[in-house]
């Protein structure tokens, strides 16, 4: 190992203080929030609780899973995502695969291309989009949560650029062999593209489980609302919702807790899957990033 110079020892020294207050910056409020969620109302109303819970307690969390409200749009998110992020990956695959190939193997090629990148930067907006889910009858249906982004060209255009890195001589080799496009595709090109698949298979994850507005405008029923939708109007309404009579068991959990408390669990709660989810997905998102950023 070459000496290190005292340039570089500075340098290190200061990426590290910068990169470890960046982490802090980020990591320091989730544990501020899951610190007001374990905690009572009077401290939390007081400004007592930092990082670490004041009078604990777990009304917040029973109070949340207590109504069916929250698991209902809980269910609705997950299937939301499943049926979205498969219907993404396989358009994005079926599109990315023959785009990735020249013009001359693809006629109309540029053409293709230049549709989907105009729809990537020209959007048709809210009202028309509106107005074709109306008019298909997809309101109040999953599918109107699913099918408007169906294909997000952003994302395969990366996954087209992972096709593209991958050698030539893999498909060539194949066709030689007598197999087809399409066995081609799924048995020679799917099992080199797990990094690639995860890395914007991921990007879909994130996309469907953080949208809330298509819930808002395109469910009349609170009892539609995916998990998002359900926590933006619950922030926003939370003081009328703590008010409302019920049974004594949640009487007793209203009098543990406040607006804060409730907001925090509620949030805690929601960011769970996708913390379950990442670090399976990490290993082949680290590589996904840098597949393709070589070639020899």
């Amino acid at each position: 190992m070459p000496h290190k110079t005292l340039g570089s020892k500075i340098f290190n020294i200061i990426n590290c203080t910068f990169l470890t207050l960046v982490c802090l910056s980020c990591v320091l409020p989730f544990v501020n929030l899951l610190a007001i969620s374990f905690s009572g109302s009077a401290a939390v109303s007081a400004g007592k609780v930092g990082f670490f819970p004041v009078d604990f307690t777990t009304s917040a969390y029973e109070y949340a899973l207590q109504g069916g409200e929250f698991l209902r749009a809980l269910g609705i998110s997950l299937v939301r995502v499943v049926l979205g992020v498969t219907i993404n990956l396989v358009l994005m695959v079926l599109t990315a695969y023959p785009l990735s190939k020249a013009k001359s193997q693809l006629a109309g090629r540029n053409f293709y291309m230049t549709f989907f990148v105009i729809t990537m930067l020209i959007g048709g907006g809210m009202i028309p989009t509106y107005l074709v889910v109306s008019k298909l009858h997809l309101k109040d249906t999953i599918w109107a949560l699913v099918l408007p982004g169906a294909l997000p060209v952003y994302n395969m255009v990366i996954l087209m650029n992972f096709i593209r890195s991958l050698p030539e001589e893999l498909e060539e080799a194949a066709a030689i062999d007598g197999a087809s496009p399409i066995q081609i595709l799924v048995r020679v090109l799917l099992p080199l593209l797990k990094p690639a698949l995860a890395t914007v298979g991921l990007f879909c994850i994130v996309a469907h489980w953080n949208d809330w507005f298509s819930g808002m405008i395109y469910m009349n029923s609170p009892k539609d609302y995916p998990l998002q939708t359900y926590l933006q109007s619950l922030l926003q309404n939370f003081e009328q919702l703590l008010q409302k009579e019920g049974s004594q068991d949640i009487q007793r959990l209203l009098a543990m807790m406040n607006a804060r408390t409730g907001r925090a669990a509620q949030l805690f709660l929601g960011a769970i899957p996708v913390m379950l989810v990442y670090p399976f997905l990490q290993k082949y998102f680290t590589k996904g990033l840098v597949l393709g950023s070589v070639k020899g």
